[in-house]
């Protein structure tokens, strides 16, 4: 089993200055925080517990979800001017 997965994010700022997280790598994956990072560590949270029931049960992770080297992580952040 790899050890991480490369996982699509969604995020956007909702009218009560929270933040939701989607995901088409993770169908059915939601998850509300208060900050981007927050909601970030709960999006991981969920697909985590996610992985992990499909594994215990014998299902396939999600089509989406693609093995990374856990040593080499590669982000696209969001930089203001």
């Amino acid at each position: 089993m790899p050890e991480a997965y490369r996982m699509h994010l969604r995020i956007e700022r909702l009218e009560n200055h929270r933040y939701l997280a989607t995901s088409e790598t993770v169908p059915g994956l939601v998850a509300q925080g208060r900050t981007v990072t927050e909601t970030v560590e709960i999006a991981q949270d969920v697909a985590r517990k996610l992985i992990e029931s499909c594994l215990d049960h014998g299902d396939p992770v999600p089509d989406g979800l693609r093995a990374i080297d856990a040593d080499v992580v590669e982000l696209d952040v969001a930089v203001g001017a």
